[in-house]
C-alpha cells in the first residue's frame, strides 16, 4: 500500500534550510579567521627571507646597502641597517607597516 506524505515537503525543507544556516553562521568566521592567519603566517615568512637574506649578504663581506623598500604582491617591506654599538655589529630589520587589511610586523637579526 501506498503511503501518502502529503504536507511534509514544506516543514522538512524550512529545517533543512535552518539546519543550513546554523552551519554556516558557525564556519563562516573560522574560515574568515584561518585566513587572516594564513595571511600573517606569509608576510611574517617573507620578512625573514628578506632578512635573512641581507645577513648573508652581509656575512659574504658585501657591504650592507642603505635603508630601502622592496614591493611583493602589494605589500612593501621596509629593510633598514643600524649599528648596535657593540664591537660593530650590525643589524638589520625588516618591518611591515599595518594597514587595513594588513598585520604591522616588524623582524630585526644582528649580525655575527
Amino acid at each position: 500500500m501506498l503511503w501518502k506524505n502529503n504536507g511534509y515537503v514544506l516543514a522538512e525543507l524550512l529545517m533543512s534550510l535552518s539546519i543550513f544556516l546554523m552551519i554556516s553562521l558557525f564556519f563562516i568566521p573560522l574560515v574568515i579567521d584561518l585566513n587572516r592567519q594564513s595571511q600573517e603566517l606569509q608576510i611574517k615568512k617573507q620578512a625573514t627571507e628578506f632578512l635573512y637574506e641581507e645577513l648573508q649578504g652581509l656575512l659574504m663581506n658585501r657591504q650592507p646597502s642603505a635603508d630601502h623598500t622592496v614591493v611583493v604582491n602589494g605589500i612593501e617591506y621596509k629593510i633598514s641597517w643600524r649599528n648596535t654599538g657593540v664591537s660593530g655589529e650590525k643589524e638589520v630589520c625588516v618591518k611591515v607597516e599595518k594597514g587595513h587589511f594588513l598585520p604591522g610586523t616588524e623582524i630585526c637579526g644582528i649580525s655575527e
